[in-house]
């Protein structure tokens, strides 16, 4: 699965939003050819990885330290173009998150901008404008796959109802930090810190929340949300109830009985 953006945006003044949303995925690591940055193949070194190219665009992968281990960071810097979303960008980011769905051992994914004071500008307009009108579909599609909190007019009225989606969408306008939060769009806002990295320790305190969890009943407790938001509540209890019988039979489910029962935290494998 893909990670969530569905709490990341440009927002202005002190506050910045935590990026809590785009912190929890059931992803994979991947192998040593598995990313590229920068249009060239990253090659693993150490718990990161590398690459000789060295254009403006840019998509960093960086594993964490033991402590986080099982977080895998991939940051946007593209700092001319406020991290506007282009082709080679979205395709670099697709190529990442395919590669990350492999590995177990990856527990939960963080989107962040390494350009301070931006996150995303949203898709390149400037490339946009140059593209033939039959790229355009094809474009919007692979972002859409990419980033799968896009397609506002059917997420946006789900968030916070059709008639404040409408007056946003018919008018365009920026909300804040604190405003964005008071309508359920976004989950946390947090005081800038000085390193301006306030948004990104949120993720990570979030993240590491995710992690003592079992990853077998995360993922399928995500599918769950996904496609029971999508039904009406009847469907939606049959479609829990199919997720919940895949754990049934894995040794997770006996681990956290066990522990439960021996007063002792859980030991998850993912088996």
């Amino acid at each position: 699965m893909a990670a969530s953006l569905g709490g990341l945006g440009l927002l202005q003044g002190r506050v910045r939003l935590a990026a809590a949303a785009a912190a929890a995925s059931s992803l994979s690591r991947p192998g040593p050819q598995g990313l590229v940055r920068g249009g060239a193949a990253c090659s693993t070194t150490g718990r990161g990885y590398s690459s000789e190219a060295k254009g403006e665009e840019e998509l960093r992968v960086r594993y964490l330290d033991e402590e986080n281990q099982g977080i895998v960071v991939l940051g946007l810097n593209r700092s001319r173009a406020k991290n506007a979303l282009n082709k080679n960008l979205i395709k670099m980011m697709s190529k990442a998150v395919d590669a990350l769905k492999s590995d177990k051992k990856v527990r939960t994914v963080i989107f962040r901008s390494e350009v301070p004071g931006i996150f995303c500008a949203g898709a390149d307009l400037q490339e946009r404008a140059k593209m033939h009108s039959s790229e355009v579909s094809s474009f919007v599609s692979k972002a859409r796959a990419t980033i799968n909190e896009m397609g506002g007019t059917q997420r946006l009225p789900r968030m916070i109802g059709v008639s404040l989606a409408k007056e946003l969408i018919f008018s365009a306008r920026i909300v804040d930090g604190e405003e964005a939060k008071s309508i359920g769009l976004v989950s946390h806002v947090v005081e800038q810190n000085e390193s301006g990295d306030a948004a990104y320790r949120r993720a990570l305190a979030l993240a590491q929340e995710f992690l003592p969890q079992g990853p077998l009943a995360i993922r399928v407790a995500k599918l769950a949300i996904n496609q029971g938001m999508e039904v009406d509540l009847v469907t939606g209890l049959a479609i829990e109830e199919a997720c919940y019988a895949q754990t049934i039979p894995t040794k997770d489910r006996i681990e956290g009985l066990l522990a439960f029962k021996e007063k002792r935290p859980p030991r998850y494998k993912g088996e």
